[in-house]
């Protein structure tokens, strides 16, 4: 679309309706793009995903398991002595914002689960690829924690790395019966230091614990792999569940990444449609995350 004439288009058509001229347009676009390719080059997963675009919208994760999961299922419950809202996770309570409403906790729960669906390409754990009793994690990209709160009974100790002030509020009140074993940072990981940020290398001067890593940054991934360097030049074992779904080149790039310091590296099975970002563009597919052992 013209740039002059994108900006009109905001203003005069309401998102709810671009979303729907943006998916239909993109599941026009993928079809085409897979139809068009050899047979050769077209693999298993690519195919499962076209035979579920033929009478499905495009959707972040295009697969059946999609529709598991129903914000209505979900029910919101409120503690009168924080005044905060939450849910129930594995007999667990999972606070979230205190300026949020039932309709939005439930509709961004209901994500997270199926984030975590036992198929999707975004799940974090596998049989083979797991927490253990003496593992000491960074959670970077906590948000609310719901991985975190998910391995708590496991671990031997989690640091949570979040920013965010009202994300920081909900994460205490989710995990003051584990305070003795969870640490929240409240800094951003990234590539250099100061009030607000820090380097995962200076992190790990102070707490040489770290063993497993789990980085979820809506984008910024790049960021704090460049912050890594004395972790991944120490050539101590580490298992790291690294997302590569936000930008076109991530798994390539994380992955020759992670193999140069020695990691086995493995993609997660499956893709998804990543059309929130709009530099998204052929194959249009995205690996959800990679998960590398060294």
């Amino acid at each position: 679309m013209n740039k002059y004439i994108f900006p009109v288009y905001r203003i005069l058509v309401p998102k709810p309706l671009r979303t729907i001229i943006l998916k239909k347009s993109l599941r026009k676009k993928i079809i085409a793009h897979y139809s068009s390719l050899p047979e050769d080059d077209v693999n298993d997963e690519h195919r499962e995903i076209m035979k579920y675009l033929e009478s499905n919208e495009v959707r972040i994760f295009p697969y059946p398991f999609h529709d598991d999961y129903s914000p209505e299922k979900i029910e919101v419950l409120y503690d009168p002595e924080n005044k905060m809202r939450y849910v129930m996770q594995d007999d667990k309570r999972l606070y979230f914002k205190r300026r949020w409403g039932a309709k939005r906790i439930r509709q961004a729960y209901s994500d997270l689960s199926r984030e975590q669906d036992i198929k999707s390409p975004h799940r974090y754990l596998t049989d083979s690829f797991t927490i253990n009793n003496d593992d000491v994690l960074a959670d970077i990209g906590a948000a609310e924690g719901n991985f975190s709160l998910s391995v708590i009974d496991i671990v031997k100790k989690i640091y949570l790395f979040e920013y965010d002030r009202e994300w920081d509020e909900a994460l205490r009140a989710t995990f003051a019966p584990w305070s003795d074993k969870v640490e929240i940072v409240n800094k951003y990981v990234s590539d250099f230091n100061d009030d607000s940020h820090i380097t995962l290398d200076g992190f790990y001067e102070q707490k040489k614990d770290l063993t497993f890593l789990k980085i979820d940054v809506d984008g910024a991934e790049s960021i704090v792999l460049n912050s890594c360097n004395t972790i991944f030049n120490s050539g101590t074992p580490f298992r790291v569940a690294l997302c590569t779904y936000h930008k076109n080149n991530d798994e390539e790039d994380f992955t020759s990444l992670l193999k140069k310091h020695q990691f086995s590296v493995t993609p997660s099975e499956g893709y998804m449609i990543n059309y929130y970002d709009k530099k998204l563009k052929s194959p249009y597919l995205r690996r959800g995350l990679i998960r590398a052992v060294r």
